[in-house]
């Protein structure tokens, strides 16, 4: 397993790193993955989520998390399953806004430490084909997020 967060700006302390480090782990652990895959958790501002929020999502606002799953790049089945024998077990990447992590925390009344938390969790599972489209995607994925957060000790 390899999870590369990257903090242009030094938002986070180690200990924040450590959280998201466990998170992850405990979410694998949850949804029964292999330990040989790889993910990267940028750390970012409102402008540059904003940027991508309007290239990918055509949303021009900032956004609190985006995940770009390597999956989605439109390759046929047979062939994603060749590459992925071939390389690493690359996800994708996890894009999170700290200031509106910030924003978030302070608004639902809860720890900056939770809300960075549920991003990172919400994130992971998007990586891993989970989604909240319809209401029982939503009651499916949110359950999974509180029940890791939860056991994890990140209680609202």
């Amino acid at each position: 397993m390899s999870i590369e967060i990257i903090d242009e700006l030094n938002y986070l302390q180690e200990a924040d790193y450590q959280m998201i480090q466990s998170l992850i782990e405990q979410s694998a652990t949850y949804l029964k993955l292999d330990s040989d895959f790889e993910v990267d958790i940028s750390l970012v501002d409102n402008e540059q989520i904003q940027e991508l929020n309007a290239t990918y999502r055509q949303i021009d606002r900032p956004t609190d998390v985006l995940s770009f799953a390597l999956n989605d790049q439109g390759v046929d089945e047979e062939d994603w399953m060749l590459e992925l024998e071939e390389m690493s077990k690359f996800l994708g990447d996890i894009i999170i806004s700290i200031p509106k992590a910030k924003e978030q925390a302070k608004e639902y009344n809860h720890s900056f430490e939770r809300e960075l938390g549920f991003l990172v969790v919400h994130g992971f599972l998007h990586l891993n084909g989970y989604d909240h489209e319809t209401e029982e995607e939503r009651q499916e994925m949110f359950a999974i997020q509180e029940k890791i957060l939860n056991a994890y000790g990140l209680t609202r």
